[in-house]
């Protein structure tokens, strides 16, 4: 796994590129030390957020109990994140960021959204990451000073409603969201007969889906495409959640089929969060603690950010990072994932940033297998658009990232 995560010399040569920091010399891949690190993660498996996990008239179906409350962190989504933790530690120890024992004091700072499942990822992380040691969880008391993970749930007077709804109608294909609708016709019917909803009136495949633009807010998906993204979803965590495959879908749905259907997720995010002028928004007050964090005033070696997987999207739209964990579709976000960023730095003290993302598969977090020393996890360096002539450089500047990563109109 090491040597897939190595850097080599011409991809750091070309992110040295006029206009992304020409006047620092390429860096040595193997002289890289690691400085620091920040990862915006998921939080884990939890329930639906509501008892109506499709509107009326999608399925007469009755959904089946959790351990936890709507929303909630359940205890194996604790113990998944807490091995995402241990392995972790030792991917980022053997990396010379932590020696043994507890980390010093400031050295792991660890921030959640106002949400408990996300407060309780972030501590269920440090019990894996460094068991036996004090960790707290900063995070707001509630939505209405949340700016890092919430920013836009207040309608801010200055997010352009109408703007958010013409970058995210841009997205869709030649027809519009009819057409994007009818490229999705198989999985909308796979999904009617799993729901139970009878074809051809349910609702799945006789209603169009829409965008409706929010005075100050990012457009509502609206249709099928939405519901198909949120009972995937929750089909997705019934099987992770260790559920027998009689109960997951009322057994009526295979784990190839939960990963054909996960499509729609990732769909959601390319109208709500990945759209430039959303994702600018939406991102910036995240982009703005990677930013600190990485820079030389912070004491910290990891930083972590708990928080939702729309949070992740919005970032991974801001700085057009694209990623694919395998058995999920492209640019979706599995429980307890993360999107990071690394500091390294060379002989010379020239600096570097590379972003990353690191995932456990699904069977690994149905199966909660132990990562072990090897680490099984999926870490895979991305690229950075716009940090060199090379689509494939995987690491900026400090200077080009900064630059990347400054506020957008």
């Amino acid at each position: 796994m090491k040597r897939i995560l190595l850097l080599t010399t011409a991809l750091l040569a070309a992110c040295a590129a006029p206009g992304a920091g020409a006047d620092t010399p390429a860096a040595d891949a193997e002289s890289l030390k690691l400085e620091k690190v920040v990862m915006l993660m998921r939080h884990g498996i939890r329930p639906p957020t509501k008892a109506a996990v499709v509107p009326p008239g999608y399925s007469a179906e009755t959904w089946p109990d959790w351990p936890v409350d709507f929303g909630l962190l359940t205890p194996r989504g604790a113990a998944g994140v807490k091995l995402l933790g241990e392995s972790d530690r030792a991917h980022f120890g053997d990396r010379g960021l932590f020696p043994g024992g507890c980390p010093a004091s400031g050295t792991i700072v660890l921030k959640a959204s106002y949400k408990e499942r996300t407060i309780n990822t972030a501590q269920s992380w440090a019990d894996g990451f460094m068991p036996g040691c004090t960790a707290t969880v900063s995070h707001p008391a509630g939505s209405d000073d949340d700016a890092i993970f919430h920013g836009l749930d207040g309608g801010p007077a200055s997010f352009d409603g109408k703007r958010a709804y013409d970058a995210a109608l841009a997205q869709a294909p030649e027809g519009g969201l009819a057409a994007e609708t009818e490229r999705h016709r198989g999985e909308l019917t796979l999904l009617a007969r799993i729901l139970d909803c009878a074809v051809p009136a349910c609702p799945l495949v006789a209603e169009p889906s829409r965008l409706v633009a929010q005075p100050h807010d990012r457009p509502d998906l609206e249709g099928p495409l939405d519901v198909g993204s949120t009972a995937s979803q929750t089909l997705l965590l019934e099987y992770l959640e260790s559920k027998p495959m009689q109960e997951v879908g009322w057994g009526r749905v295979t784990r190839a089929e939960i990963e054909q259907l996960l499509r729609f997720h990732p769909l959601k995010f390319r109208y709500a969060n990945r759209p430039g002028y959303i994702a600018a928004a939406a991102a910036a007050p995240i982009v703005n603690e990677i930013v600190e964090a990485l820079g030389e005033k912070s004491p910290a070696r990891l930083t972590l950010l708990a928080g939702h997987d729309t949070n992740v999207a919005d970032l991974g739209g801001f700085f057009d990072l694209h990623w694919q964990v395998p058995s999920y579709p492209a640019d979706e976000v599995p429980p307890g994932s993360a999107l990071g960023f690394e500091l390294v730095s060379n002989d010379r003290g020239d600096r570097y940033v590379r972003a990353f993302y690191r995932a456990q598969t699904m069977d690994q977090l149905r199966n909660l297998e132990p990562l072990g020393p090897g680490d099984a996890l999926f870490r895979r360096y991305l690229p950075i658009p716009g940090c060199g002539n090379s689509v494939e450089a995987t690491a900026c500047s400090w200077s080009a990232f900064t630059r990347l990563a400054a506020p957008r109109g």
